[in-house]
């Protein structure tokens, strides 16, 4: 748990700062809430001197993303550093940020080796794992290969219509749905599915379904997609079924 702590808590303000665009409009807060929200995270653990560590690396990782995303318009740390030893187009601030990302990287990396390594060596060792990432692998892009098979025929049928508004239409809505979408909702499927939340897979469902409202009225788009979905949901359910049965859980 101390890991797990250490490791997430020091995270989460390296992200908060970088979708709040501190490293870049506010540094003093980003490098601020670092030192103090790690500072709380570790302190149950102050004895420990892999916990000062941890502190130390994410501090250097927030001063070094600060440094290297900083423009001209950032308001200053409150120092300035001046040098000649500037070449090319990367300026020595540039490198201090680069430097210190590297070095917080590689201290992190020293301070949780132990713990992760032992961590991974029971990942790879866990049967479970191996078969619930490879029924995933071939849930989502086996029924990418599905998906592809039972909606091709509708792509003909669009393609065949005469020229028309209709035929634009259907070609347009279909062509907007995307390889990547189809990726992320069967790898959605089967993750809920797999852990046994089957209501959380129909969310998924639902979501999808109210963002493909407005193509209801167009009748070859609406085919498309609804194949396409029935066919995600098939292989997600059958993947996430053979893998549960695999390792020994309830199918459902």
């Amino acid at each position: 748990m101390e890991a797990a702590r250490v490791f997430f808590g020091l995270a989460a303000p390296l992200v908060v700062s970088w979708e709040r665009k501190w490293f870049t409009a506010r540094p003093g807060a980003a490098v601020a809430f670092t030192l103090a929200y790690g500072g709380y995270i570790v302190g149950p653990y102050l004895d420990g001197v892999k916990s000062w560590g941890a502190l130390l690396s994410a501090a250097l990782l927030a001063l070094g993303f600060t440094l290297l995303l900083r423009s001209t318009s950032t308001p200053s740390l409150g120092f300035s550093i001046t040098t000649s030893l500037i070449s090319g187009t990367t300026s020595t601030t540039k490198r201090i940020g680069a430097a210190a990302v590297t070095a917080g990287v590689l201290w992190g990396a020293w301070t949780a080796w132990s713990t992760a390594s032992q961590v991974g060596s029971e990942l790879l060792r866990n049967d479970t794992v191996a078969v619930m990432l490879s029924a995933m692998l071939i849930a989502v892009f086996g029924g990418g290969a599905l998906v592809k098979a039972v909606t091709d025929p509708v792509v003909e049928e669009v393609y065949s219509l005469p020229d028309g508004p209709n035929r634009e239409s259907a070609l347009t809505l279909i062509r907007s749905g995307g390889r990547t979408i189809g990726l992320v909702e069967r790898g959605l499927l089967f993750a809920f599915l797999a852990a046994g939340q089957p209501e959380a897979a129909a969310l998924v469902l639902a979501a999808k379904a109210l963002a493909r409202a407005p193509v209801d009225h167009v009748n070859h788009a609406s085919k498309y997609f609804l194949i396409g979905t029935l066919a995600s949901v098939i292989a997600a359910m059958v993947m996430s079924v053979a893998a549960r049965a695999a390792v020994g859980l309830p199918v459902l």
